[in-house]
């Protein structure tokens, strides 16, 4: 623009940047228009979604007819971005089943990042299926990079031709993955994160609001962590891994390979990135295991606000060295019924251990190794007593209610400021603000009508409110 004698510069300055900011909100206009006509939801039956896989871009939605789907999900080189996830989903009607007729494993993920896996059912061939196949599966170890993964609203069965076949398994270093509102039931183990032999970390996952149903061998099981990769992009920093909500259930079937608990986490590396991380699980339901415990822990753990019942031979939690020792263990505000022992912590706690406010009614209540001295506020005592305490302890899922009767299992307000910066420290089993918390155990208040009752159902969001 040329300049005029007696033409206002500030006009002319004023000018310019009024142009200069149209233009920059044309070009963030254009940006938009061009990124939504790039994503498209695309529509596939049996007999093309194998070609349509292969064309999906940051944005696109896969929907998948209802159908039977024979050929597995191959799911490769596929990357979303943080803004414009890639999803495959089912249908919001009718049942879009995944099954896998070849030796491969159903649901195979290889190059994958910021991809959702929604509504489908990932169906396995029962006992008498080939064997050796996982439902979803990321393998490949360094090869392979897959991060940023949902896994939701999935039903994943059948997966159990041995106690090594597996529902959702992962043997390649993995972070930022959320499984949340799957039903996974009849698998060898229903998941396994992580590899045997450490090389493979799960780092920084949300499992959430899952129903884990009738395993062979675990329901859920996390492995413990060697020095971690060098990888682009993994966190280094401490991160946490959360495990809420979940309904963990076994049954009396043999467990050919060992028994099982029905949720284990391993230790974290003993220095270097990972070596501060922390598993923190709360708000999960665990029931039923008629030879070994229900919660195996190492490494770093907080675990409060939970609900452990029926595991008659062993104990309800059980903290001890396994592959890599016991770091840190903070236990408090958990109930639990029927058990042979109620907490059991074999090892010392090198970075400290806590049990406070618990509700125990165990053949054992506590069984601690000697150097565990923040022992306190904790309600104890044999099985038989819980009748006294408890609104109705007994063995039948759907009637079970372990909420205290009006006055028990109360005392001093409980000071829990030392778990401040753990994740809903201040909210009970249902979701419920503590508030001055007099009530020991997993639930802050007395029994209501409209509270979710024990069973094997997903705890749904309204029976334990989730900072989403």
């Amino acid at each position: 623009m040329k300049f005029t004698p007696g033409f206002p510069r500030h006009f002319l300055r004023h000018a310019l940047v009024a142009l200069s900011q149209f233009m920059c909100r044309g070009f963030v206009f254009l940006l938009l228009v061009s990124g939504s006509a790039a994503a498209t939801v695309k529509h596939a039956q049996p007999e093309n979604y194998r070609r349509l896989l292969t064309t999906l871009k940051p944005g696109d939605t896969l929907v998948l007819a209802a159908g039977v789907y024979e050929r597995g999900l191959p799911v490769s080189d596929s990357h979303g971005t943080p803004e414009a996830w890639i999803t495959i989903q089912g249908p919001e009607e009718g049942v879009a089943e995944i099954r896998q007729t070849q030796v491969a494993n159903c649901v195979e993920l290889k190059q994958c990042s910021h991809v959702a896996l929604k509504k489908l059912s990932i169906l396995g061939g029962g006992p008498q299926g080939i064997s050796g196949l996982f439902g979803i599966s990321a393998q490949g170890g360094l090869k392979n990079s897959v991060h940023h993964i949902l896994i939701e609203d999935c039903i994943i069965s059948d997966w159990n031709t041995s106690q090594q076949a597996v529902g959702i398994s992962t043997k390649t270093p993995t972070w930022d993955w959320t499984i949340r509102r799957n039903i996974i039931r009849n698998c060898g183990t229903g998941l396994y994160l992580g590899n045997s032999n450490g090389a493979d970390p799960f780092i920084r996952g949300v499992i959430e609001h899952n129903l884990v149903q009738d395993p062979i061998g675990y329901c859920m099981e996390i492995k413990f962590q060697k020095t971690r990769p060098v990888i682009d992009g993994m966190p280094t920093t401490a991160s946490r891994t959360i495990i809420r909500h979940n309904v963990f259930i076994k049954n009396d079937a043999p467990s050919p390979d060992g028994d099982r608990a029905n949720l284990l986490v391993g230790g974290f590396p003993d220095s270097g990135p990972g070596s501060d991380d922390l598993y923190e699980i709360y708000g999960n339901f665990l029931w039923h295991n008629p030879r070994e415990s229900l919660l195996q822990a190492s490494g770093r753990v907080s675990i409060h606000d939970n609900v452990f019942a029926d595991c008659p031979a062993n104990a309800a939690i059980t903290v001890r060295n396994h592959d890599l020792p016991v770091k840190l263990a903070h236990i408090y505000n958990n109930t639990i019924y029927a058990a042979a022992r109620g907490i059991r912590i074999a090892s010392a706690a090198t970075d400290g251990a806590a049990i406070i406010g618990n509700v125990v009614f165990a053949g054992e209540p506590l069984s601690l190794h000697n150097t565990i001295t923040n022992v306190r506020e904790n309600v104890t005592g044999p099985v038989a007593d819980a009748a006294l305490h408890l609104a109705n302890p007994q063995m039948t899922l759907g009637s079970l209610d372990l909420h205290p009767k009006l006055g028990s299992c109360e005392g001093t307000p409980l000071d829990l400021s030392s778990f401040a910066d753990q994740t809903a420290f201040d909210l009970d089993f249902s979701g419920a603000a503590k508030g001055e918390r007099r009530i020991r155990g997993a639930y802050a208040s007395p029994a209501t009508k409209t509270g979710w009752m024990l069973q094997g159902s997903i705890k749904p969001p309204s029976a334990s409110k989730p900072k989403f």
